[in-house]
């Protein structure tokens, strides 16, 4: 008398866990990498904004042949959706023709973070 065995095919309960593992492994490593990659988009966009704030005042005293006063000062330099703060410092040079403006631009006025810090050499157009 010949057994005969019959053998199915197929993947047992633990080569299917297994496999379940390793998917949910890679995709949330995916999940992770994306994340990442909109946070960083996001950064990158605020501190362009905060670029244009900075260059437009920078520019804004180019433009209009401004000698602006010593000392600091403060004001809204917002873009599309950001509330941002600038903070511009009027410094004096060695050569009485000439200050140094630096514009510094926050995310809004209660931060400390800093994005960007712009500086230009006016000269007195007198």
């Amino acid at each position: 008398m010949r057994y005969q065995f019959s053998y199915q095919s197929g993947f047992t309960l633990l080569e299917v866990l297994v496999a379940l593992v390793i998917v949910g492994t890679a995709l949330s490593a995916s999940l992770r990498a994306v994340g990442s990659l909109t946070q960083n988009s996001n950064d990158l966009r605020v501190s362009l904004m905060a670029t244009w704030s900075a260059e437009n005042r920078l520019a804004q005293i180019r433009l209009s042949r401004e000698w602006p006063s010593l000392g600091d000062s403060n004001f809204e330099c917002p873009q599309t959706d950001l509330h941002l703060q600038c903070l511009q410092h009027v410094i004096a040079t060695p050569n009485p023709s000439f200050r140094r403006v630096e514009v510094e631009v926050y995310e809004n006025d209660k931060s400390e973070r800093r994005i960007i810090k712009l500086t230009q050499v006016v000269p007195n157009a007198l």
